[in-house]
């Protein structure tokens, strides 16, 4: 034996493009108008994306967090309301609504699935409650079934938080089709980017003009006089960004189609390790981007997962430590949050206390590799825990 450390062959880049993104930026370069009032860039994106997902009613805005921000503002969100989230999310699940003068109010998570647990939010449902933001995460989806219950019976809204789940089905649906709103994220890393950029789709045009008008400083399309119907912003999303868009959403399905390949091959590759527990996928998620490969080491510890996430990518693999808890950050802590500790809040959210420690994600683009690069990645995983 070499006594060499098991490395992993170079996985493909992120992000990707190619002509299709250089024709569209040409494209609108030369339309002459490059903000979306003038252009036909965004007009297009939003067709387009939204018939994808199952919504004839899409917005396009300026990032995933001001999607989330859009769409809790039009469903009502506000000084006095409160909205479930998960305790395990990144944190922009609940700075949307703490943004919006909402009392955000973490809720535990599925420890197998790391989406809400429909249980935990029963529990958390006040007649504050506004809205429950269910987030898919890394593509896999939160129980729908049980959460649009539990919304139906309470009388409250349901907002998918889709920044993990283009593409993505829920017993052959996508989240434009489920009866609910939904805002996804194109951030850098996201499964179609560029760079920066959000949508939200809806399940009616009216709640998507009000959105328009909340995303474009409460005007109208067609004003000519600078009358401001409403309060809002300027989330407006230019005309480069969706001709990017539009050239990554005509290859998102192959990309899919590769990953769903190669996660049960790496998953089962990842179980067969001792103490690794990979995410399970809810078989109801029919269809499921994969957005990360996700797994547990249970008892790991922070300290040493972070030494193994820095071991991981000094030999190739693009890992990462998973969100910290929602509570467990100063900044949740400078706007709204419920009256109540940080201690208090783990206490009833013993799933997110583990997960939050011990789980580490890698970057979509492995899941783009080869099939031997799936084994190249365990065996580094591997070599890397039992050192």
């Amino acid at each position: 034996m070499s006594g060499q450390p098991s490395t992993v062959s170079e996985l493909p880049e992120w992000p990707r493009y190619g002509d299709e993104e250089r024709t569209g930026l040409i494209r609108a370069l030369e339309q002459g108008q490059w903000w979306r009032m003038g252009g036909s860039e965004v007009d297009s994106f939003e067709r387009e994306f939204g018939d994808y997902h199952g919504s004839p009613h899409a917005l396009a805005v300026t990032n995933g967090t001001h999607a989330l921000e859009v769409a809790l503002e039009v469903l009502g969100v506000g000084p006095g309301t409160e909205v479930i989230v998960p305790a395990f999310t990144f944190i922009s699940s609940s700075l949307a609504a703490q943004r919006l003068g909402a009392v955000a109010v973490p809720v535990d998570v599925d420890l197998d699935t790391y989406c809400l647990d429909p249980a935990a939010v029963e529990a958390a449902i006040t007649p504050r409650t506004k809205v429950i933001m269910p987030v898919h995460m890394a593509g896999q989806f939160a129980d729908m079934d049980a959460l649009d219950k539990l919304a139906a019976d309470a009388g409250v809204a349901l907002l998918q938080d889709a920044a993990h789940a283009h593409g993505a089905q829920w017993r052959g649906r996508r989240a434009g089709a489920l009866g609910s709103v939904a805002a996804f994220s194109f951030q850098n890393g996201k499964l179609m980017t560029a760079g920066e950029g959000g949508a939200v789709v809806f399940p009616d045009e009216e709640l998507r003009e009000r959105a328009f008008l909340v995303h474009s400083c409460g005007r109208p399309r067609t004003d000519r006089d600078y009358l401001h119907g409403t309060t809002g912003s300027n989330y407006r999303m230019g005309e480069f960004a969706a001709a990017v868009l539009r050239a990554q959403l005509t290859r998102l399905d192959e990309q899919i189609a590769l990953r769903e390949q190669r996660w049960p091959l790496l998953s089962s590759l990842l179980a067969e390790i001792p103490g690794v527990v990979p995410q399970t996928i809810d078989p109801r998620t029919d269809r499921n981007p994969h957005y990360m490969a996700m797994f547990r080491i249970p008892g790991i510890g922070i300290e040493r997962r972070r030494a193994v996430v820095d071991a991981l990518i000094a030999r190739g693999v693009p890992a990462f430590v998973a969100f910290r808890a929602i509570y467990r950050c100063e900044g949740f802590w400078m706007a709204d949050a419920p009256d109540e500790s940080a201690e208090a809040i783990a206490a009833r959210c013993p799933n997110t206390e583990q997960i939050h420690s011990d789980c580490v994600w890698l970057h979509h683009r492995t899941l783009l590799g080869t099939e031997q690069q799936m084994h190249e990645i365990a065996a580094v995983l591997a070599d890397v825990l039992a050192g």
